[in-house]
């Protein structure tokens, strides 16, 4: 099995994990702070996917993504901390 595949597979295990944060977490931080975590694991399995398969597509897919990820968690935490959008 490749090695690339291998670490997409841990890759997505730790996303599962965070999905159980996402789901039981007790205050909307911890939610927010599991679904940025899923973000980044998306892009991070976005750009092994593409180093294995030799696309560079995947990659700058995942650049994009990584911005619009973290537009949003600026968003968010703007409106938790009581600010208007």
């Amino acid at each position: 099995m490749n090695p690339f595949m291998i670490t997409l597979v841990l890759v997505m295990l730790s996303i599962a994990i965070a999905i159980i944060r996402v789901l039981l977490g007790p205050t909307v931080p911890d939610r927010v702070v599991g679904l940025d975590t899923i973000n980044t694991l998306v892009i991070a399995s976005m750009i092994l996917f593409g180093v294995a398969k030799e696309e560079i597509i995947y990659i700058d897919v995942a650049i994009v993504y990584a911005l619009l990820s973290y537009i949003t968690t600026l968003f968010i935490a703007k409106y938790l901390q009581g600010g208007k959008l």
